[in-house]
This record gives structure tokens, sequence and C-alpha cells, in this order.
């Protein structure tokens, strides 16, 4: 093994790596109320039985926490001892309550996530400065942080460090994909209404290709007619297909075609790839048989089946609507999708991983709809701090040269109206966390947003008409659970984030900035008073909203933590959290309450430091 592969592996590196990672572990399990910081003079204090940990932390609204992690002292039994992630889960685990089945993972997906930090931590170059002026691919494999929310969320249970090297999002190599034929009768393609299977394959893989496709299957004695052809991860090929599909390949129902010359990025989601040669040609989604952030990423053909159409059905409702023809707001339609179902593992009764393990499907390009001037950069980058601690979106505002109140406000625009026309008009909610949007910048200020991974997550949460062929789509849940569309997606899960970045960077304080997330929703409410009745039903600026968990989640169970086909079913919660986005009134009345139910808690959480 080269060492250039385990170069990161240092005392140094690694001793920041868990400082930063403790440091989001108090934040975020503490902001799930797991656990119950008390004030101890000008900072504060953990007591975890035998271990205690004293830091500094600034607080801000939605109980969000930002812990300053050079000031983290841990001791244990009054002895100063190593700050240590994997130590911290431990002596935080009566709090934590993850089974004694799945520590040991857990741990596994904690030390997978240091490895990755301190790979960023020796080999990232760029400054938040430089990022400004960057490309879409090179802003896209800087990115840090993984998942804001997530304590373990670089697992990657399954790759050794040449992998990591090879295909992570973060090293920017260079992928080139591997291809099968698989038999026609064994698998199914499906595609976007007046698409066709022959007009897919040229735009994707180009005449060239096709034609040296077919030479090696006749080469082999078999008819091109009787296979389809399917994209693969190479690490996918070498360590699962040949192995768990052996007798598939030998009795030649998947056919290797080897390596398509044409270069590829691994996106921050591992499985998808952009092709950076050809930008005009498709993302391209493949199964992944490693266990990352609770869950094991392959694809389901079952699930996939309906994709295109559900696509066409998203894209339709969404280029019909005035309001997001105005907002510019645009999705990315997967407009083919590839299963083969002729595996052994097919033939049981019962469902298991093995099924998802040879799918494959493609979305759009954002490429071909830019206009001149127009550059792209995945929204995550909003939340990246570089290796020296500089907030990148504290740089696009110093580049755009407008006032901070007013960039917020052009981004709040292109990203949360929409999101919110779109649960009022159509009860529909999307995904809509920094990895699954795509911003279009000009002169460095958001103007407009494209959402990508629809299939997967997309919902429509009302018993509202729909074709049959999109049925799947719909998740019937009260208004109050349909509101955590925004409430938690949005709220909690990005926007407290990017609150906390700009009031550290002195940009803009948190009433000023909730202000303007309250001014958004009340500004399209205002400009659309035939939708009063819908946004009375969903009451977004109502003063609380049920605080949904996503920690609890993967600390329950990290192979699996929801049931896709039920995800509302599965969600954890912690209480109410005070709405900052509120009615002014209604506001200060929760954040009144809310600071009187976390001294309570505090208070009964004791030396233990258990959630209430």
């Amino acid at each position: 093994m080269s060492a250039d592969l385990t170069s990161h592996l240092t005392p140094a590196t690694m001793a920041r790596a868990h400082r930063d990672l403790v440091a989001k572990a108090i934040a975020e399990f503490s902001h799930e109320r797991l656990l119950a910081p008390v004030e101890d003079g000008d900072g504060w204090r953990l007591d975890l039985g035998r271990a205690a940990y004293a830091f500094r932390a600034r607080r801000h609204p939605l109980e969000h926490w930002v812990v300053d992690a050079s000031t983290i002292v841990r001791t244990v039994a009054d002895v100063p001892a190593a700050v240590d992630a994997q130590d911290f889960v431990v002596d935080c685990n009566d709090a934590l309550g993850i089974p004694d089945h799945l520590l040991a993972t857990y741990l596994e997906e904690v030390a997978s996530t240091l490895a990755s930090a301190a790979w960023k931590l020796t080999h990232h170059r760029l400054s938040s400065a430089d990022l400004v002026h960057a490309d879409h691919q090179a802003i896209e494999a800087a990115m840090t942080e993984g998942h804001p929310g997530f304590v373990a969320c670089n697992g990657r249970i399954g790759w050794g460090v040449d992998d990591h090297a090879a295909y992570a999002p973060e090293t920017g190599a260079d992928v080139r994909l591997h291809w099968l034929a698989a038999r026609r009768d064994e698998s199914h393609l499906s595609l976007s209404a007046g698409l066709t299977e022959e007009e897919h394959y040229l735009a994707e893989l180009g005449e060239d290709v096709l034609v040296d496709f077919e030479k090696r299957l006749r080469d082999l004695g078999l008819d091109p007619a009787d296979y389809l052809y399917l994209p693969v991860h190479p690490w996918q090929w070498t360590n699962r297909l040949t192995v768990s599909f052996a007798p598939d390949v030998a009795r030649q129902a998947l056919v290797p075609l080897g390596e398509v010359d044409v270069v590829h990025r691994a996106q921050q989601s591992l499985r998808t790839f952009f092709p950076v040669e050809r930008p005009e040609r498709s993302y391209v989604k493949v199964a992944l048989a490693i266990q990352n952030m609770g869950f094991l990423r392959g694809l389901s053909p079952a699930y996939m089946a309906a994709t295109p159409a559900i696509n066409d059905w998203v894209h339709d409702v969404v280029s019909a609507d005035d309001e997001l023809g105005a907002l510019g707001f645009t999705v990315l339609k997967e407009h083919a999708a590839i299963g083969w179902t002729g595996d052994a593992y097919h033939r049981l009764p019962v469902p298991s991983a093995h099924r998802k393990m040879v799918a494959a499907l493609w979305r759009e390009s954002p490429v071909p709809r830019l206009a001149e001037g127009d550059r792209l950069a995945t929204m995550a980058s909003l939340l990246h701090r570089d290796r020296d601690g500089v907030p990148l979106v504290a740089e696009l505002i110093a580049a755009s040269g407008i006032e901070p109140a007013d960039w917020v406000a052009t981004y709040l625009r292109a990203y949360l109206r929409p999101l919110v026309h779109c649960l009022l008009l159509h009860d529909l909610a999307f995904m809509p966390h920094g990895e699954n949007l795509v911003m279009v910048l000009r002169d460095h200020v958001p103007v407009r947003m494209v959402m990508k991974d629809i299939g997967e997550e997309v919902a429509v949460l009302t018993d509202r008409p729909l074709p049959e062929e999109v049925e799947r789509i719909r998740s019937v849940v009260t208004p109050d659970l349909a509101a955590l569309a925004i409430h938690t997606d949005v709220f909690d899960g990005f926007l407290r984030h990017l609150g906390g970045i700009l009031s550290g960077a002195g940009l803009l304080g948190d009433d000023r900035f909730w202000g303007l997330v309250h001014d958004c929703i009340a500004d399209h409410a205002a400009d659309h008073p035939e939708l009063a009745a819908a946004a009375e039903t969903y009451d977004l600026l109502r003063p609380e909203f049920a605080h949904s968990c996503l920690n609890r989640l993967q600390l329950r169970n990290t192979l699996q933590m929801v049931d896709l086909a039920d995800q509302a079913e599965s969600l954890v919660f912690a209480g109410t959290l005070a709405n900052p986005a509120a009615r002014p009134v209604a506001r200060r009345a929760a954040a009144r309450d809310q600071a009187s139910a976390s001294v309570a808690s505090s208070t009964n959480a004791g030396s233990s430091s258990r959630s209430p």
C-alpha cells in the first residue's frame, strides 16, 4: 500500500478531526435534547458519569448550538483526557441509547467520518475565497461537512483506503463507469414520455460506443438485440457483482463490456456521477452496496420502475406553474431508469439488500439551461467553511457587493418561496437539503434553484387526484406533519445552520435573519390571496412546531434509519421548537415558553445529561 494513501492519518491531524467532530456531536445531540449542557461560568459543562466536558458555545434560535472546538476540555475521573470522538459516544451512550448490537457499527461509522475529515484537512487546499470563482465540480469536491446535522455522516462501511482515494467525492478523482449488457427479458428500462431506447443510449453513450458494445456481444456469439446496457460503479462490479452474482455472469445474463472512456466525478451522495468531459450529458446514479449514514446505498429496480413517470408528472406541474416560472425554479428530470432482476435473490419470497445491487438511473444535467453569466454550485456550499474556518457564504456576500440582508432575501426568494408555493398550491413536498439543490448564481448571488433527486424524495401529502403511475409518491399526513416539509427540512435542516454562520461572521443577527424568513413567507401569502385557506391550514408561521430529530433515527438503527415505504411513521420527535419565523408576538411568547422548558429540562437532567 502506498504511504500516500495514509498520509492523512497523523496524530495532529486526527486530533483536530476529533475535536471538530466532538464539537458537532455536542451541538447536534444537545439540539435534539439527548444531552443537556449546563452553564458553568462563562462556558458550558456536560457531566457524563466519570467523564465531563467543558466548552464554550454560542446558542441561536431553534436550540442551535455552535461549539468552539478549540475550547473543549475532557476529564475522566477529574483527570485531563484526550478529546476523542469515539470515546465521546461511549461516554454519553446512556443518553444516546444506541442498541448494544449496533454500538460497534456506529463507532465504525464515526471512525470513517474521522478518516474522511483527516483526509480533507490534509489535502484540501482551496480557500473559501478561491471557491467564490471556482466551477461547479471544484466546489462539489471541496465540500467538507458531509451533512450538517448527522454526526456519523461519512460512514462508507465497505470501502478501503484505496477505494476512498479512487471514488470519494472529496478526492475529485476521475472515475470511468463500468458497463454491463443485461438480458432484456430479465431487465426493465423505463423512459420519460417521448424518449425512445435508441435515443436514450445514443445521447448517453454515443454511436461509437454503441457500435463497440454490439461488436463485443457478437464476438461472444450473442445477439445485441437480446440485451440492454447498464452502468455500474467500478467498486460494485469488482466487489459485489463478480462474487454475489457470479452464476449470472457465468451464464451471460450479465455480460461485462468494460469501462467507457468518459470521465465522471462522484457527487456528494457517493453513488451519483457527473460527466465532467461531456457536461451536457446526464448525471448517472448507480447502486453502491456500502453502508453510509443509515442505509445500504442500493437502488431498487422495482421502486425505480415508476421513476421517469413520477419525474414527468412533477416536471409538468412545476413547468405549468406561473409563480415557479417567475422564480426560475426548475427540476432535473430523472428521465431513464434500468434494473435487472434475473438473479436468485429476486426469486426469494422475502426482500433483501441483494435485490438493490444492479440498477441505475439517468438525471438531466443543469448545464444546457445556463444563461450567459450564470454559474452553478451545490447549495450545501452555503454551509461550507474552509480549513481556517472562513465561511464561503461570507465570501460570496462580499464578492456580490450588496448588503447581507439583500443577499439573503434574494436567496430566500429563490429557495424558500418556491417550496412554500409547492406545498400550499400542490400539496407537494421535496427533500430540500443542501445536496439536493443546485444554485444558479449571478454576480455571486443565488438567483434561482434547480431541484434534483425527485423520484426517491418527492411526496404528495394529501388525497388529491394523481395519475395511477404516480400513486407511489402519495403520503397522506396531517397538516401539522405536512408543514414539517418546511419547518424540519428547511428551517431546522438548513436555515438554522446558515443563520448561525451568518451571525458568527457578524453579517446578520438572528432576529434579522429569521425576520427575513418570516417576510419571505408573508410576502408569498400577500401575493397569493387565493391560497389563504391553504396558508391557514399549514400555518407555517405558527408559534412552534414538532421537533423531528435526525440523529435519533440513526442512533436507533444505524443500518436502516427509516422505512422508505412509510417514512412518516419512522419519525422520532423530541417535543416542540419555538418557530423563529413566527409572527412576532407569537414568536416572543413561544421563546419564553421554550426558555422555561429548557431551564426545567436542565434541572431534571442533572449530572446524567439525559434529554427530558
